[in-house]
């Protein structure tokens, strides 16, 4: 029924550990003509079974989804879809959150695809050519999860999308009922807070849901303290600062549209308020640029580097950055701060802090290493999808 794709001898151990990804190099022949986007089965050298995934030509050639063999139909991820919901139910359903996310990749079986939902809407953002095409049976098997409680389904993927393919793909909505402009921005709850979400927009899918429980412990700090949230992006640690009787929060960001979103916010959840200052600028600038003192920061930049090749840049930025966060904390202050890059592993980050926390000359303390939120779960067989770092430090 699919191509097969065979590999070379020894090559098949990867695949038996449950490591979702086949590269170009372990690859022998294939059999059959498959193209970028096809479902195929990989065998080892002599012909046995063992998984089935999307075909790219390109150096990770075979993005595994399945370990048994598959008629992939609507059923098929139906079933997987519905596991990834089960999951969502044990750790984040309640009525004071309504946004989380629904299927992270690799973690949840599903290479290639993102989908995040925001009370009864759901995006899609698929990373592959495969897993696009399977959209309109995944959004099938979605309006059967939900038991028909979804309103819209928006495909966000002609930025994630290889190249080849993006500029061939328009972001449209897959499904929605009746006129869908009423919906934007439109709001949501995390853990009680209000959040307006704009995935037509707004970066990534709309929010940042891997920080929320970050954002819930930076809450059990903030009070009373005065607050920088840089690179804030809608103000989610803003949010929580200023609930968590933070004494005032600066908001910094570059996109102007981001800090018209991090207002809106802070309205909606407080009314005006004269307790926070929103501010599009450069983040360096202003750390560089302003000689007010914080007693709690953080720094959540965008990924610095997407590949090997940037990752020594990346390191020098990120070490940049946290010499001038730390410098403008005050003795005793406390610093939030994250990588995103996935090709800055943990220990690299951590080393690259402490450098920073060096060459300042200040007494530094760990009080927490962080991770993305439950909703977004590493694939235990494929380290790579443990992405986020973050670490919480005491400064003196």
């Amino acid at each position: 029924m699919y191509a097969k794709v065979f590999l070379q001898a020894g090559k098949e151990q990867v695949v038996k550990r449950l490591h979702p990804w086949v590269f170009s190099g372990a690859i022998a022949k294939t059999e059959g003509q498959p193209d970028d986007g096809d479902i195929v089965e990989v065998c080892d050298k002599k012909g046995n079974y063992l998984a089935t995934g999307h075909f790219y030509k390109g150096s990770i050639t075979i993005k595994i989804f399945s370990y048994e063999q598959v008629t992939v139909d609507e059923d098929f991820w139906y079933k997987k879809l519905n596991n990834a919901y089960e999951l969502r139910k044990n750790i984040h359903l309640d009525a004071h959150t309504t946004c989380y996310r629904l299927v992270h990749g690799e973690g949840d079986g599903f290479p290639g695809l993102i989908l995040d939902y925001y009370q009864q809407v759901i995006v899609f953002q698929a990373h592959t050519i495969g897993m696009w095409r399977e959209k309109e049976k995944i959004v099938n098997a979605l309006k059967r999860v939900y038991e028909n409680g979804l309103v819209a389904i928006y495909d966000k993927s002609a930025e994630t999308l290889p190249d080849e393919f993006s500029k061939t793909v328009s972001n449209t909505y897959l499904f929605s009922e009746g006129d869908t402009d009423y919906i934007l921005p439109h709001s949501v709850l995390e853990n009680g807070h209000k959040f307006l979400i704009d995935w037509v927009t707004g970066q990534k899918t709309g929010f940042f849901l891997d920080q929320r429980d970050n954002r819930t412990l930076l809450a059990k700090y903030a009070r009373n303290k005065r607050v920088l949230n840089a690179f804030c992006y809608s103000g989610g640690f803003s949010i929580y600062a200023l609930q968590a009787g933070a004494e005032w929060v600066h908001s910094v960001d570059v996109s102007k549209k981001a800090i018209e979103l991090v207002n809106q916010n802070v309205v909606a959840n407080f009314g005006e308020v004269d307790n926070h200052k929103a501010y599009v600028e450069d983040v360096m600038g202003f750390l560089k640029q302003n000689d007010q003192i914080y007693d709690l920061i953080v720094l959540d930049p965008p990924a610095y580097a997407k590949s090997i090749a940037k990752r020594h840049q990346a390191v020098q930025g990120y070490k940049r950055l946290n010499i001038e966060g730390i410098k403008r904390l005050a003795k005793g202050g406390i610093l939030f701060t994250f990588s995103c890059s996935q090709v800055v592993d943990r220990e690299l980050f951590y080393n690259t802090i402490v450098s920073a926390a060096l060459e300042v000359g200040r007494q530094v303390r760990v009080l927490h290493q962080l991770t993305q939120g439950a909703d977004h779960p590493v694939n235990l067989f494929h380290p790579e999808g443990s992405y986020l770092k973050g670490l919480v430090l005491f400064v003196e």
